[in-house]
């Protein structure tokens, strides 16, 4: 059995526990340095990635996560978790950081602020299609050759990359934890 981790400071903590629960995980909700050391993969959930990044800091586990992200920690980041992994935030706050792991520059809310939220269907390589929920969702704008594009979406202004992939590193724009469809989360607990 996988024991992971899903990060709860903020977001949408439950939803990835009960959905990796589902899938026969331990899941432990992580707060602290001694929670991280205890997991072998990490889910950064959707939320508010400000705030989530200002919570990392003060719970003492930046650079701990930091330190297990060189370590290849397999860590999959949607929504807000997408921007914390990512190499670049197009728009961000002056004061906002993210770790630098995931070769993808994001734009926060590129798919529109919360009115604009949507759901659709999305081709997922190797699942077939899969329901997407986008909430204030990030748009990735760049990416290296060498990040596999697991999922794309032409939201009118041309195809973006919605779940990738890079080594251990995953990341989606949207919120596969609200769908009721657990196979994403089963495809992240198989590459463990």
């Amino acid at each position: 059995m996988r024991r992971v981790g899903v990060l709860a400071l903020q977001g949408d903590v439950g939803e990835h526990v009960a959905t990796l629960a589902s899938l026969g995980a331990d899941v432990v909700k992580v707060r602290t340095v001694e929670q991280l050391d205890s997991v072998e993969a990490l889910v950064l959930p959707g939320g508010e990635s400000t705030t989530i990044a200002h919570l990392l800091g003060t719970s003492g586990l930046k650079d701990e996560l930091g330190a297990r992200l060189k370590d290849e920690m397999p860590v999959f980041g949607t929504c807000a978790g997408l921007i914390l992994l990512s190499d670049e935030v197009v728009d961000g706050r002056a004061d906002q950081w993210s770790y630098g792991a995931l070769a993808v520059a994001v734009r926060r809310n590129g798919y529109g602020r919360q009115i604009a939220s949507f759901e659709t269907s999305l081709d997922v390589k190797g699942l077939g299609r899969v329901p997407g929920v986008f909430i204030r969702a990030p748009k990735i704008e760049r990416w290296t050759d060498d990040v596999e594009v697991l999922a794309s979406l032409d939201h009118g202004d041309g195809e973006h990359p919605v779940l990738v992939r890079h080594g251990h590193l995953w990341g989606a724009s949207f919120h596969p934890e609200l769908t009721g469809d657990s196979r994403l989360h089963g495809l992240f607990l198989d590459s463990i």
